[in-house]
């Protein structure tokens, strides 16, 4: 009986947190949160994310947002990022990942700057054709069930251009473009109707200064804006 009492006793030990904490931004703040092992977490606006270090391995639980992990080397204790139906396992490296449900956008976006990642299915056995190997260079978009899309080459500062305070879109619709300015300025705004919501905007927004790309918007769309009771509302052209 000692034996087993003494087992489940290390087995006990082995499970408790060494460390735990919650890091969570605000919208328009952005943050670099370090973590005892070493390894460090960029945070941007409108971001929550758990972290526990275990004896045996690390592991960071995101809700909602985008980090860039720097995650110290340690091959005995193992780095997994949980977010939406996906775990991005890490060694050394440092990488992207995007989860935003508050958009209604489920899927979940890896890419990776240094090293290599390993991303699957947060729940079930780990088929090996469920699993998908991402090296440097690359990114992946993977469902609300952890299942990965095409891997795609990205250049550097494509994969997280939020920490150059900038974001570009290439034929966005306006309705998205607002909202995910809406992640880092509160924006009293409102769309005219779905038409308009839905006019394809091509820019590149400086996080700092969103209130000058928003007075731009008669100049790039056809629209117009009017300002009433403190809300701008952006208002189509009728043809």
């Amino acid at each position: 009986g000692v034996l087993g009492g003494g087992w489940f006793g290390w087995a006990h030990w082995q499970a408790q947190p060494v460390y735990s904490q919650q890091f969570a931004t605000q919208r328009g703040q952005q943050m670099e949160a370090r973590l005892p092992d070493g390894s460090r977490l960029q945070m941007d606006a409108s971001t929550q994310a758990e972290v526990t270090l275990y004896r045996q391995r690390r592991e960071v639980v995101m809700p909602e947002g985008q980090v860039v992990f720097q995650v110290q080397g340690d091959r005995d204790r193992p780095f997994d990022v949980l977010a939406g139906g996906s775990r991005i396992t890490a060694l050394g490296t440092r990488f992207s990942v995007r989860y935003t449900p508050s958009l209604g956008q489920q899927a979940v976006q890896v890419a990776v700057m240094e090293g290599q990642v390993r991303v699957a299915p947060a729940l079930g056995g780990e088929r090996a054709e469920d699993v998908i190997e991402l090296h440097a260079g690359h990114r992946v978009s993977a469902d609300e069930n952890g299942q990965a899309g095409e891997v795609k080459a990205v250049s550097a500062d494509a994969m997280a251009p939020w920490l150059s305070q900038r974001l570009s879109f290439e034929n966005t619709e306006l309705a998205d473009v607002l909202a995910e300015l809406g992640r880092y300025a509160d924006l009293p705004l409102s769309i005219g109707d779905a038409a308009t919501g839905a006019l394809p905007v091509t820019a590149s927004v400086d996080l700092r200064n969103i209130g000058s790309f928003v007075r731009s918007l008669p100049q790039v769309l056809p629209v117009r804006l009017h300002l009433r009771d403190g809300v701008t509302e952006i208002v189509g052209l009728r043809g």
